[in-house]
This record gives structure tokens, sequence and C-alpha cells, in this order.
């Protein structure tokens, strides 16, 4: 079982001398806490439903040269430390949102295209055309 802060809070509780003088049964911290756990449990799946491919670090993606810019980023982390990104990729509009086409050079001299696609606010999938 994983250590939490509502765990730590609720041995403190039950620790406490203070417990008897102010009337909370423990029962009553450990439902608290368990509850507090279930609803931030359940928030995080409901996010995780809505955005099921959010950029972290980039926000909200709203305009093409964000898209660019995440896109970019996201195929320079694929292909490694040493690439570097060739030109200035383009974007295209679609309905959900932008198609972005760049190239990266790699280390070893050679060059690799990639595709990304951006929807709904956020990179979906990055394409490195190995």
């Amino acid at each position: 079982m994983k250590a939490t802060a509502s765990g730590t809070a609720i041995l403190m509780v039950l620790a406490s001398p203070v417990q008897a003088q102010n009337g909370i049964h423990p029962r009553d911290v450990v439902t608290a806490a368990i509850a507090s756990d279930i609803a931030r449990d359940r928030q995080a799946e409901r996010d995780a439903t809505r955005t099921p491919y959010a950029s972290p670090g980039y926000g909200r993606i709203g305009s093409a040269a964000a898209a660019r810019d995440a896109c970019a980023a996201k195929a320079l982390q694929q292909a490694g430390r040493q690439a570097k990104l060739i030109g200035r990729p383009s974007a295209s509009s679609m309905s959900t949102g932008w198609e972005v086409e760049g190239a990266i050079a790699l280390p070893d001299g050679g060059d690799v295209p990639f595709v990304c696609s951006v929807r709904n606010g956020s990179v979906s999938g990055v394409l490195l055309r190995w």
C-alpha cells in the first residue's frame, strides 16, 4: 500500500491526544481521507478522458505556431539529444487541429522527416520516418 498525505494525516490524528478533547472520532477521519482519495482518483480519470493526449509543458495548443513548436520539441525528444531541427516545420490546418511536417538532422549525418498531428489542442502523435 502506498503512503499518501491523507494516510499520514490519519496516523497523526489517531496518535494525537487532542482527538479526545475535540470530539472527532478516528473513524470519521479515516472515512474522510478515503473519500478524498476516491474523489481525487475519479477526477484524474475524468481529466484523462477529456484530454487523453495532453502535452505536458505546452499547455493547450491553440495556434499553428504553437503546434509547430510542440511537434518539433516532441520529434527532437524522440530522435535523441544530439538531433537538430532542419529549417522550420510547416503546419497545415485540419478540422480538429493541425498537421505538422518537418525534418530532423541526426548526429551521424543523416536526416529524418517527421509528421505530427495536433488534435483538440494537444499533440496526438509524432511519426519519425526512419
